[in-house]
């Protein structure tokens, strides 16, 4: 039985930041501090906010941590982080000898599906697809309150399927890092939408709504463009899994036509006679990941 009190740990790239959660999901301590970037001072500074978390409240915490990335089922070692340092430890292993417990360690993109799951946009909701919008494209499954990661611990990366349904606006294929071309990620992602607009090389999406709320034509096309990939994408989601709802997170998640625009153009590749799975924004913002990270230890 999970202790009464919840931390969770959000590991990113430039910090490392704690919450601790009470019985009701409420927060009693929040604080971060700067990631230093080399693997044994890394697995201490998470020690660090642990056990000095611990001593502030009087009460023993489990602990939950987020990583961008994954534990492999093959080896128990990192991989896929884009803190490229902390691939090849066994990082669950190292910080629960360092602290003394068991400790979970899932991947980012399930925290945030588990935390809107859990008391967040699609909390209640029996399955939950948790999609990241940002510089890149993941998910995760919430299947009754617990994250679903599959055998090789890869459910719900959506992004690295080809984008269904391609037009000639599509194609050619687009080259995508993992060595495929055509990924979902190449298409709806937040540089991908900067480049339907700025052209090849461009990063940044976020002025985009802005230009197009002002009446900017290519504003808008680029918009419509990426609201149908998108479309496109859940599309394949819902006849696959058809879940209770799809909440979106990441950089471009407060992008309103994801939300006008999106639902209605579902109908033309969901094979149902109405589609009705919400498409919700989230509820917790940035704090999805860290939250989730301590809901890792359910009540």
């Amino acid at each position: 039985m999970a202790p009464e009190l919840r931390a969770g740990i959000d590991f990113g790239g430039t910090k490392i930041e704690i919450i601790v959660l009470g019985p009701d999901g409420d927060s009693l301590l929040r604080r971060r501090v700067p990631n230093p970037g080399a693997y044994e001072s890394a697995v201490l500074a998470v020690v660090g906010l642990v056990t000095s978390a611990e001593g502030e409240l009087g009460r023993r915490c489990s602990v939950g941590v987020g990583i961008p990335g994954a534990i492999s089922p093959g080896n128990g070692l990192v991989r896929n982080a884009n803190s490229v340092w902390l691939n090849g430890h066994g990082f669950d292993r190292d910080l629960g000898e360092a602290l003394g417990r068991v400790v979970r360690v899932e991947n980012d993109a399930n925290c945030f599906a588990l935390s809107e799951a859990s008391d967040g946009a699609a909390a209640g909701m029996g399955v939950v697809f948790g999609v990241i919008l940002g510089t890149g494209c993941g998910g995760g499954l919430v299947f009754g309150g617990r994250v679903l990661d599959g055998l090789h611990r890869i459910a719900g990366e959506w992004g690295h399927n080809p984008l269904p349904w391609p037009d000639t606006a599509d194609l050619p294929p687009r080259p995508c890092f993992c060595g495929n071309s055509g990924c979902i990620e190449r298409y709806i992602a937040g540089p991908s939408l900067a480049e339907e607009y700025y052209g090849p090389g461009a990063r940044d999406a976020s002025q985009i709504p802005t230009l197009a709320a002002a009446g900017d034509a290519a504003a808008l096309a680029a918009l419509a463009r990426h609201a149908d990939r998108v479309a496109r994408g859940f599309a394949q989601i819902i006849n696959f899994l058809d879940p209770d709802a799809i909440v979106i997170g990441g950089g471009l998640s407060n992008m309103s036509h994801l939300y006008t625009e999106v639902p209605p153009l579902l109908g033309r590749h969901v094979i149902a006679d109405t589609v009705r799975t919400p498409i919700l924004r989230n509820v917790h913002g940035d704090s999805s990941g860290v939250r989730g990270a301590a809901w890792l230890w359910p009540k």
